[in-house]
């Protein structure tokens, strides 16, 4: 090639490539933010809703779907966990939105930031409600070490309401040796706390009627008359929202029936009248109706009295040393 030509087509070529060459690196720059973002974003988050007039808890999960689609799971103060079919990132913030569950209104609203290992936000309610929230990092809570149990302690007396309280107006009483709530009303928790534990617990339900027993706090084991159908995560003995039983180990209604349950951590071994039915699960979070999403400290053992009558006896916990 002639070398006037070649050095023309040089003096062409060179400035072209260094465009595409900055094009390229701009894109990649902007790509890599993209994933750095989302990556910040991913994995569980324990939130604090600032309520009307209390703090109210709630939680959050976010993983990669393929190469660029966030998804996740959500609890919301009430209710069970539901997908999030897609978390939109615009800048430094994201958004989703979740239709109404058991609530009326318009679609949950959530938008959020990331700084470091926190979280922080506003949500519209499907009331139209606007609040603030803020989220830290869901604890691992592995244990490296299985626990030395304990002295087992008798939670109820059997006489009166002592170690107890309820959530709002107490509609819960004592009786020959039977924790009762006759009608709904509040929920009912104890006031000492616990980290692992082994509890076992007695209870019985009318037909049609439906409670659960909250794991510090925060956990429910479903309680609810089930006899007959396949198990749910909405079911006897699940998880509530979370992790489905094996199978069915409900017995009539009005028939006194026991757990033995073990919580290490996250991990959960429900027993259900003398049936294993989940065994060493991880728990991923906390469960609608919990009394607060700090899941790393201890919490209390807490029954829900709010969905109908429900008697408990010979609650025995075992606390981890």
């Amino acid at each position: 090639m002639n070398k006037i030509v070649t050095t023309s087509l040089q003096r062409f070529l060179l400035p072209l490539i260094v465009v595409i060459s900055t094009i390229a690196a701009t894109s990649f720059i902007s790509k890599e933010n993209t994933v750095t973002f989302a990556d910040a974003l991913e994995g569980r988050w324990d939130i604090t809703i600032q309520g009307p007039n209390k703090e109210l808890p709630s939680w959050l999960e976010v993983r990669h779907s393929g190469l660029h689609t966030l998804v996740g799971y959500f609890v919301g103060v009430s209710g069970s966990a539901r997908p999030v079919s897609k978390i939109t990132l615009e800048g430094n913030k994201f958004n989703l939105s979740l239709p109404p569950q058991w609530d009326e209104g318009k679609d949950l609203v959530i938008e959020g930031t990331v700084d470091g290992d926190k979280l922080s936000g506003t949500m519209i309610n499907p009331d139209g409600k606007n609040l603030s929230w803020t989220a830290v990092r869901a604890p691992s809570l592995h244990r490296q070490k299985q626990p030395v149990w304990g002295t087992p302690i008798k939670l109820f007396n059997g006489v009166n309401l002592d170690g107890w309280k309820a959530t709002a107006e107490n509609q819960w009483i004592a009786s020959a040796g039977v924790l009762k709530s006759p009608k709904s009303g509040a929920n009912l928790f104890s006031t000492r706390t616990f980290n692992d534990f082994k509890l076992h617990v007695e209870f019985r339900y009318p037909k049609g009627s439906n409670s659960g027993i909250y794991l510090r706090g925060r956990y429910e084991v479903q309680v609810m008359d089930s006899k007959g159908v396949e198990p749910t995560v909405g079911d006897f003995g699940a998880i509530y929202g979370f992790i489905i039983p094996s199978e069915m180990m409900a017995k009539e209604p009005n028939t006194w029936q026991a757990y033995d349950i073990t919580l290490i951590g996250r991990r959960v071994t429900v027993v259900a009248n003398g049936k294993t039915i989940i065994c060493n699960e991880e728990i991923p979070g906390i469960t609608g109706g919990a009394l607060d999403s700090h899941e790393a400290e201890p919490g209390p053992i807490y029954f829900q009295g709010d969905h109908g009558p429900v008697e408990y006896r010979n609650i025995v916990i075992t606390p981890a040393r």
